[in-house]
């Protein structure tokens, strides 16, 4: 298993693939602060903490600079210097853009955009101080390929990619920065998509696709689990991928045949 150097700090930690890629970097060895705007992270540190990981939960809202700030702050202080940021929260509104709210757009920039630009700066800060660490950036393959009824959440991932992308080539050589774009990944986020969020049955047709929305399906035939995700993400950040930065790793099964 790859080597983490330093505390890890995750946002979005609170479930689905936030709190995977905590438990990957759990499980190889580092220190791990959660941070999420869902007081559950409190329990998935737990849960963590219990299997002998040093943790840290952090209730705090990835869109207001001033909370991240102040966790960045206490992380550092209580587990060490940052060696890894991921940047995992996110929030997803779908619908036609010809009938989407305001607030539509405005939610998935404030979280998806802004919460990558204020982690970025805050901890980038640091690793530039110490000209050291990796920041990796949960994006998503619809950063890339169009997706009918999910233009905000397509617009603020690809703003996160740029952004991730622009931070590495200031904070080099030093510090790597890269991203991981899912695909369908079996989240709380994935299901509340389908019919029903508790019947499995519900990722047929998202493996299937559908010609009506120009959407191909998932070659092989299955939805990311969310440790897939990790697995990747602990990759990008670690001495492993010394070499790779503003780089982004797709994980969707081949959904966008390597677009």
């Amino acid at each position: 298993m790859p080597s983490i150097e330093g505390a890890a700090l995750v946002t979005g930690a609170g479930r689905g693939i936030g709190a995977a890629v905590a438990a990957a970097f759990a499980a190889a060895g580092a220190p791990v602060a959660l941070l999420d705007r869902d007081e559950s992270v409190v329990a998935t540190a737990e849960k963590l903490r219990a299997g002998g990981t040093e943790t840290l939960a952090l209730v705090a809202d990835v869109a207001d600079a001033a909370d991240v700030e102040a966790a960045v702050g206490r992380t550092e202080a209580e587990l060490g210097p940052i060696g890894v940021l991921a940047n995992v929260a996110g929030v997803l509104r779908t619908g036609p853009l010809l009938a989407a709210a305001d607030a539509d757009l405005a939610d998935c920039l404030a979280v998806n955009t802004t919460g990558v630009w204020n982690t970025g700066r805050a901890v980038g800060r640091r690793m530039h101080a110490r000209r050291a660490g990796s920041i990796v950036t949960v994006a998503s393959n619809a950063a890339a390929v169009p997706r009918a009824g999910m233009a905000a959440y397509s617009a603020s991932k690809a703003a996160a990619l740029a952004i991730t992308r622009a931070l590495g080539l200031e904070l080099a050589p030093h510090v790597r920065c890269n991203a991981v774009c899912p695909g369908s990944t079996d989240t709380p986020m994935q299901r509340s998509l389908w019919p029903d969020p508790a019947d499995d049955r519900g990722a047929v047709p998202v493996i299937d696709g559908s010609p009506a929305d120009y959407r191909l399906g998932i070659p092989l035939r299955r939805i990311a689990d969310p440790a897939d995700v990790a697995a990747a993400v602990l990759f990008l950040a670690s001495p492993a991928a010394r070499h790779v930065t503003m780089q982004s790793l797709t994980v969707d099964g081949g959904a966008t045949l390597g677009a």
